[in-house]
């Protein structure tokens, strides 16, 4: 029970919140067109590993090694036959260059395995080109994998603490190249919201407009804001202050009212703004335990007799008692905690309530499940 106040207390924390926090500067909701990351892959072997590579099922795996000795000079003719390795694993290499990341600089990269290896623990990234979607190499990856987990495995048995076919390899990645940024011009920029609203683009607009004194940013559509350079900083080429000065500015954003749902976990978030109609909620279930004891049937010493196994099996079956609890007016998160509280209700069975509630028409939310 006092979990399940725990959950909707939270409910009402995280509605609250969104109120709470009502002015917002405009980069923690927005961005400026062209100033993104860019993702990087490659493909690559970690060695040293503790037995826990690859098998021989792997054969990419062993081809890769033969390919790799082959440029070392060494030359391997039936790599399949030959190669005996459970201490490389063939992985896929990815990460994710900031932007206006210049050469030189380092990233962390992910080394995920690609083979039947079952572990990548104490294993070393050998040195991998990561490139673009263009083909361009941007980056060389190399270094010892950090896993967040163990797999320790003797006499047959086997203990697994977290997920261990993937790794992290700290400022492994060195950037060679760098990637163009482009942000806009001496004369306009574009900012765009991370969550498109029409109200929120037309309050960033004001905003804007508010701050340096005209009618330099208007709302192009409900995701982007088109913003014209003040004559001041075109002339000194203060672009850059000026996008400094634009992104600390605040606004009050909108958002849709919406109840997200993650039946997998029982998870459920409401936002602030989420209202039901007058109702009344009634929740009740029937609980069916069925328990089978097995029953051995011994036969006596020399009676040529055969041991017989019997299953006994009870069933009970009990139905929870129901309350009917009635919201009026427009209820608002505080309400519809307090409801769910009277009724006793655990977080899966809170999910149903809502779903009858949206089907009723008494939500006036989004229903999102995930």
């Amino acid at each position: 029970m006092k979990n399940k106040t725990r959950i909707l207390n939270l409910m009402v924390l995280l509605g609250l919140t969104c109120t709470a926090l009502a002015a917002t500067r405009i980069k923690d909701i927005a961005y400026v067109n062209g100033v993104r990351g860019q993702q990087l892959i490659g493909y690559g072997l970690v060695v040293g590993l503790n037995g826990s590579g690859d098998t021989q099922r792997a054969t990419f795996t062993l081809q890769s090694v033969a390919s790799m000795l082959k440029r070392f000079g060494i030359t391997v003719p039936d790599a399949e036959n030959d190669l005996r390795l459970r201490n490389v694993a063939a992985v896929m290499v990815t990460a994710t260059v900031p932007s206006f990341a210049r050469e030189g600089g380092v990233i962390d990269v992910i080394a995920s395995s690609m083979g039947d290896a079952t572990s990548l623990q104490g294993g070393t990234l050998l040195m991998t080109p990561l490139s673009a979607v263009d083909g361009v190499v941007y980056a060389i990856a190399q270094g010892p994998l950090s896993v967040g987990g163990i797999s320790v495995r003797a006499g047959g048995n086997e203990v697994r603490r977290n997920h261990t076919a993937a790794g992290r390899v700290p400022g492994g990645g060195i950037l060679e190249k760098a990637i163009n940024t482009p942000f806009g011009n001496d004369t306009s920029l574009v900012v765009v919201l991370l969550q498109a609203d029409f109200t929120t683009a037309s309050r960033v607009a004001e905003a804007v407009n508010g701050k340096f004194g005209s009618k330099i940013a208007r709302a192009v559509d409900g995701a982007t804001v088109s913003i014209s350079v003040p004559q001041e900083f075109r002339d000194s080429g203060g672009i850059v202050e000026f996008i400094a000065a634009v992104e600390v500015l605040e606004t009050t954003p909108d958002v849709v009212a919406k109840v997200v749902i993650n039946e997998r976990t029982g998870t459920i978030v409401i936002g602030g703004n989420v209202s039901i109609l007058p109702v009344a909620i009634s929740h009740g279930g029937l609980n069916i335990e069925i328990q089978s004891t097995p029953i051995v049937s011994q036969p006596y010493p020399y009676s040529l007799g055969q041991t017989v196994v019997t299953q006994m099996v009870t069933l009970a079956a009990s139905e929870d008692s129901t309350t009917v609890t009635a919201l009026e007016g427009t209820a608002t998160v505080q309400d519809v905690a307090r409801a769910l509280n009277s009724l006793k209700v655990a977080p899966r069975d809170i999910i149903a309530i809502f779903q009858a509630l949206k089907e009723a028409g008494a939500l006036k939310a989004t229903l999102m499940i995930i």
